[in-house]
């Protein structure tokens, strides 16, 4: 079992009590976080859930969802129902979704419509264009080019020794991207994360699908980092 700590009440806290100051400070920084938030993560694919899910977070329930691709209005639609009927009170809820060029124009208004409907609702978006796979990418390097996802595969394949379009897909391999980024010398989620900035920066001022390349996600990793265990 683990050892209890003391509850530690905010007027102890302002007054500096004496035995405050005994609390290891980890166990201090337990206490005093924010505790029971629950944040709903909606996307469309194996990948994006089984990777935000190995945040080691703390004080932080993610619930990640898979709905197994649709269209972007559907995703945000399908994330209201999934709202209106679940019994938990989602402190955030960020949908996570990518550009796909199959359909063309039709593509581009679903795309721009889902990312409007979705900020109008209140939710969070983390959108990528072309694909998700470009935050992967830019953990290893910075591009400008306009690629197709099959760049981002390719690339992540050498760096991984695997083919990734085949084999990058299976659910063992995405439940270890997480750590595997994290213990790749060669990679820097926080280079990844200023990379991002800077291509949405740049494009910011352009209508969403037009952004590209592009990726959001950095936002909802910073959210997830502001929860993580020390």
């Amino acid at each position: 079992m683990p050892k209890k700590t003391k509850a530690i009440k905010q007027t102890d806290i302002k007054g500096q009590k004496a035995w405050l100051k005994k609390i290891d400070a980890s166990l201090y920084q337990i206490e005093i976080k924010e505790k029971n938030k629950t944040i709903l993560i909606v996307g469309e694919g194996q990948t994006e859930k089984l990777y935000f899910e190995s945040f080691p977070v703390l004080a932080l329930t993610v619930e990640a969802i898979d709905l197994k691709g649709q269209s972007k209005l559907k995703l945000i639609e399908s994330t209201q129902s999934i709202i209106e009927n679940s019994k938990t009170k989602y402190d955030e809820v960020w949908c996570v979704f990518d550009m796909d060029y199959k359909q063309g124009e039709k593509e581009f208004a679903d795309f721009d419509n889902a990312i409007k409907k979705g900020k109008s609702l209140g939710y969070k978006i983390a959108y990528s264009n072309d694909a998700f796979e470009l935050w992967f990418y830019l953990h290893y390097n910075y591009t400008e080019q306009q690629n197709h996802r099959t760049y981002y595969y390719k690339s992540l394949g050498e760096k991984w020794d695997l083919n990734y379009e085949k084999d990058g897909k299976a659910y063992k391999f995405c439940q270890s991207i997480y750590s595997r980024i994290e213990n790749d010398k060669e990679a820097s989620q926080a280079k990844a994360i200023k990379r991002a900035e800077k291509l949405l920066k740049k494009q910011s001022d352009l209508i969403y699908h037009k952004q590209n390349p592009i990726t959001t996600v950095y936002k909802l990793v910073n959210y997830l980092n502001d929860n993580k265990r020390k």
